[in-house]
């Protein structure tokens, strides 16, 4: 065998033809959501355009620095890199909001991203939008992709295609419907099942395992999902408490029902979670059952609890830290104004942000069991034969 045969047979290692087939299919899904319209795709005017563009000079006699904050804007003359106008040099502005997580300083050498206003073939105006990141991002993206082929072989190819899968439903599907004012709730659960079956039986195999796995996580997310509704009106949740949620409002979605978004966001966040704890046990009992064929369920139930006992621990503080992370700069903000416990716990986003964890954390807990019994069901015969 020379080094292209090994390589190759590495790489399809563990692969069988009903992988092959069912990964085939998602890729045709994936280019059919590429392809679909969302509905949103001209709302911007003919006559603005994007580019990116290369600062050449910045003039920052206009931008005065207040403490940490920064006051009126910068004077820019801009290289266009893309687009009708390429190579023409253009003068842009950047006008500065007073908001640290929202303005930005240009200085010659940096790319940006160019809001330019036309009229025929003539730039009426041009504003500095942002840093261009989309290289970096492109760049960041292949290198995780490459690292999945290498690594993973096959099955990394299958999650690279989940990935993409998953990015697709959620831009072509869920937001548009969302916006379209469809019930965020069953709208979600549809689409965020969908995701489990795809990602289950690429990586798990379209076969038992994958449906063990597919059933167990799919308890899970309807046990969260019935959490988040059944506490959200004792806690009083409103909607409204994630960013952009009253700018999403006033940008002419009025009908939207932000409660329902978030509480869909729920289930939808923690449904990765539940998918990686409903495949790992159902793995661990597929080969517990396949090196030991006499095993009876009742026994192989016992290894299933065993193995979901010591998983759940580290996926439920996992699900914490990956929730709370993003609010570290408010907890220090609580502790270094010395706000008493009692009023932090009953501020409306922490009370919305705790029902997101423990909801997410129930029902993942409750995937272990329920796939240890369906595991135990599928995998061992009732004479004790596997």
């Amino acid at each position: 065998m020379n080094r292209v045969q090994r390589i190759v047979a590495f790489f399809l290692y563990g692969a069988t033809r009903k992988d092959a087939v069912f990964s085939v299919l998602v890729m045709a899904a994936c280019l059919g959501l590429f392809l679909l319209p969302t509905g949103f795709e001209n709302r911007m005017p003919e006559s603005s355009l994007k580019a990116e563009g290369e600062v050449l000079e910045a003039d920052n006699s206009n931008m005065a620095q207040h403490g940490l904050v920064r006051t009126g804007g910068q004077v820019l003359r801009v290289r266009l890199l893309d687009g009708p106008f390429k190579g023409e040099v253009v003068t842009a502005y950047n006008n500065l909001l007073s908001k640290m997580e929202l303005d930005k300083v240009f200085k010659p050498g940096d790319r940006a991203l160019m809001n330019l206003s036309v009229e025929g073939q003539r730039i009426v105006w041009a504003n500095a939008a942002d840093h261009y990141r989309l290289g970096a991002e492109a760049l960041l993206a292949g290198v995780f992709l490459l690292f999945l082929l290498v690594y993973g072989g096959f099955t990394g190819f299958q999650a690279a295609v989940s990935f993409v899968f998953t990015a697709l439903c959620l831009w072509k599907l869920l937001v548009p419907l969302l916006l379209k004012g469809h019930d965020p709730i069953l709208i979600t659960f549809a689409i965020t099942a969908t995701l489990t079956a795809a990602t289950i039986f690429l990586v798990a195999g379209a076969n038992r395992k994958g449906l063990v796995a597919f059933l167990g996580a799919l308890f899970g997310l309807a046990v969260t999902c019935g959490l988040a509704l059944a506490f959200s009106g004792p806690l009083h949740v409103n909607g409204a408490v994630r960013p952009f949620s009253e700018t999403l409002l006033f940008s002419g979605f009025m009908h939207l029902n932000l409660t329902r978004i978030f509480l869909a966001g729920i289930f939808l966040a923690a449904s990765g979670a539940v998918m990686d704890l409903a495949i790992d046990i159902s793995l661990a009992l597929h080969e517990i059952a396949r090196h030991h064929p006499a095993i009876t369920r009742l026994e192989l139930l016992k290894s299933g609890v065993i193995v979901g006992r010591a998983v759940i621990g580290g996926m439920t503080t996992t699900l914490a830290l990956a929730y709370s992370g993003g609010y570290l700069t408010l907890l220090m903000l609580f502790m270094g104004q010395g706000v008493p416990m009692q009023n932090m716990l009953n501020l409306s986003y922490v009370s919305a942000e705790l029902l997101h964890i423990l909801a997410g954390s129930f029902g993942l807990v409750l995937v272990a069991p329920l796939t240890a019994v369906i595991g135990c069901v599928v995998y061992a015969r009732r004479g004790g034969k596997a």
